[in-house]
């Protein structure tokens, strides 16, 4: 996967279609994000030590990363990663404004 953890995403599709987020984990595995403020689901619990009052919380669910486009700080708009080799390191650029990232 090309987005890492603490990249800026533009959701492109979905419910949450236009809004930005900053990835908290990503899922490599199962190709998904977990986005701050995007996909927010209420979950149950029972009472338990951590939480004894149990009650209705709200959390975060993953994403598909193909949902998601990469905000580039630069240049402010969502664009598709790219790899280079400089020096013998791998390091991601991105497509629009060719900077590092």
């Amino acid at each position: 996967m090309k987005i890492h953890a603490s990249d800026t995403v533009l959701i492109i599709t979905g419910k949450y279609k236009g809004k930005t987020g900053k990835v908290e984990k990503t899922i490599p595995k199962k190709s998904a994000l977990i986005v701050s403020g995007v996909n927010i689901i209420k979950k149950h619990s029972k009472p338990t030590r951590k939480n004894p009052k149990g009650g209705i919380i709200e959390k975060n669910a993953p994403i598909d990363s193909s949902n998601a486009l990469f905000l580039c700080s630069k240049c402010n708009k969502a664009t598709r990663i790219g790899y280079k080799i400089v020096q013998a390191k791998k390091i991601r650029y991105c497509k629009k404004c060719q900077e590092q990232i």
